[in-house]
């Protein structure tokens, strides 16, 4: 049993935990309770003392470890993958330690949590504070767990605050297109890298609704004649190293492929003959784009030139060193091109990079190619990407002076757009063709975890329609675009235009 020992002018409370050994009665911060009466004392020390026979008992100096302190050896304990522990160490260091890193883990209080998250609202987006508050409930989950703390302050009771309020957490509307602005968008991306790889990439990412890091890490092994395979993707980190990585939450899946997306991926292999990357060992379909010449910032490359006068590239280079094996008229067409667009001869092309970049591609590609524009950043300010207007979309125009020297601009096709978007699109697409769940949730790599999805299973006639389906959609597409020209400067495209011009309009399956 417990019982009191008088210490001065107060009382406090003793009980046995084991053979010799005496603890005192203290409160959540660890100090010794002081009572005013010899009964209060031996009451408190005795229900203590049963609290630790029944396993109830905690000592109180375990919550005293601060959050910094804590958060630390928490995060030096997970083993999850590259890019999980990437956004954890982000949370902790960027969100959570400049407000908690001091506090001790049981001196921070519900109202702590909530006057934090008021504050990180009203400078960022309110997905991401709730992202960076999940990290937060989990870390002092996990201390529970360890007998820390005992209750989770960045838990939500239910039902507390105004329904109406949860309309604060709505992000904007995803931006979609359709087939016609991914051929458009592909064909734009193409003409800023000045290859067709560009194009090929975006149209494989439009109709099989792959993630990002899934397309980069795309290798040629899993490229096969009715499917892509998705095995691996490649993850960014914020120090610019790319991982080889499951695809997230390890969605592994074959992906259902048209003969046309298959030939096109196939074509542009044999074509670029790609060879394994120096980082991983691996061989990719997609390479990146080397020294880039984005924005404006850089003149105009040889495939412009070559474009500009209708002409291959090998013409070009033939005018500029061996003049006397081109006619009269063709080498008029081409110094025209080269003096228009201020064609300066630098040497070789700069290798490619072995892969994309996302922020490279993102910005001085895919958005110029949606919108029209090239993004602000400094020193210069968001412009309209400069074209000259011949041949049909028109040719960025490049290097000192391309503003003054151009004469069109493009129109927005999808103004807001991002790559990730044409995984929204890939989805809508799938909608409006009527596709069974079971087969989209299938290619995109998502888990439905309901009842009725257990006994719901994807047969070879839902594959045949979705494919006759989306055939008949890049069909439809293609009959817009010859509408609009019937040629295009960027190689793949052209070919792929006359071959469906020579074989006719298909009427919808």
């Amino acid at each position: 049993m417990g019982f009191a020992e008088k210490r001065g002018n107060y009382w406090r409370g003793r009980y046995k935990t084991e053979p010799g050994k005496h603890l005192t009665v203290v409160d959540e911060n660890g100090k010794t309770i002081k009572f005013a009466t010899k009964g209060e004392a031996q009451r408190a020390a005795s229900e203590a003392e049963n609290k630790y026979r029944r396993g109830d008992w905690r000592d109180p100096a375990l919550g005293l470890e601060t959050f910094g302190e804590y958060a630390g050896r928490w995060y030096a304990a997970q083993d999850l993958a590259a890019s999980t522990m990437q956004n954890y160490k982000r949370h902790i260091e960027e969100h959570l330690l400049p407000d908690f890193e001091g506090k001790a883990l049981s001196g921070v209080l519900r109202t702590d949590v909530e006057l934090w998250e008021k504050k990180e609202r009203a400078v960022y987006a309110a997905s991401s504070v709730k992202t960076w508050r999940s990290t937060l409930h989990l870390i002092f989950e996990d201390a529970i767990d360890e007998g820390l703390i005992t209750s989770n302050p960045a838990g939500r009771r239910r039902g507390r605050g105004k329904r109406a309020g949860r309309s604060r957490d709505r992000g904007p509307e995803k931006v979609v297109t359709d087939a016609l602005g991914i051929l458009l968008a592909a064909e734009r991306a193409a003409l800023l890298s000045g290859r067709d790889d560009e194009f090929v990439a975006v149209v494989l990412k439009g109709y099989t609704g792959k993630r990002w890091g899934e397309i980069v890490g795309l290798e040629t092994e899993f490229v096969r004649p009715h499917a892509f395979r998705v095995e691996w993707q490649l993850y960014e980190l914020d120090t610019g190293e790319l991982v080889r990585c499951p695809p997230k939450d390890d969605s592994y899946r074959t992906i259902d492929s048209m003969d046309w997306l298959s030939a096109l991926v196939l074509n542009h292999i044999a074509r670029t003959k790609p060879t394994p990357c120096p980082c991983h060992g691996r061989t990719y379909v997609f390479r990146g784009q080397g020294a880039a010449r984005t924005g404006g910032h850089q003149g105009a490359k040889l495939v412009d030139v070559a474009r500009l006068a209708g002409v291959s590239t090998g013409t070009v280079s033939n005018v500029l060193n061996h003049p006397d094996r081109v006619t009269e008229a063709t080498r008029a067409r081409v110094e025209k091109a080269v003096a228009d667009l201020g064609f300066v001869r630098g040497g070789a092309a700069p290798a490619p990079a072995a892969h994309w970049r996302r922020n490279g591609f993102a910005t001085w590609l895919f958005t110029p190619a949606v919108s029209g524009w090239y993004p602000k950043k400094a020193p210069q300010e968001a412009r309209p990407v400069p074209l000259l207007g011949e041949p049909w979309p028109g040719v960025p125009a490049r290097g000192r002076g391309a503003t003054n020297r151009a004469d069109a601009c493009w129109l927005p096709i999808a103004k807001g757009l991002t790559p990730h978007g044409l995984r929204h699109t890939h989805r809508t697409m799938m909608e409006d063709l009527g596709t069974e769940k079971v087969l989209m949730d299938e290619r995109m790599g998502h888990i439905d975890g309901s009842v009725s999805a257990r006994y719901a299973h994807v047969t070879p006639g839902m594959r045949r329609r979705l494919m006759v389906g989306l055939t008949d959609q890049w069909q439809a597409a293609l009959d817009a675009r010859l509408a609009m020209c019937s040629s295009s400067p960027v190689r793949v495209l052209n070919e792929l235009l006359r071959a469906h011009t020579a074989r006719g309009p298909v009427l919808p399956g």
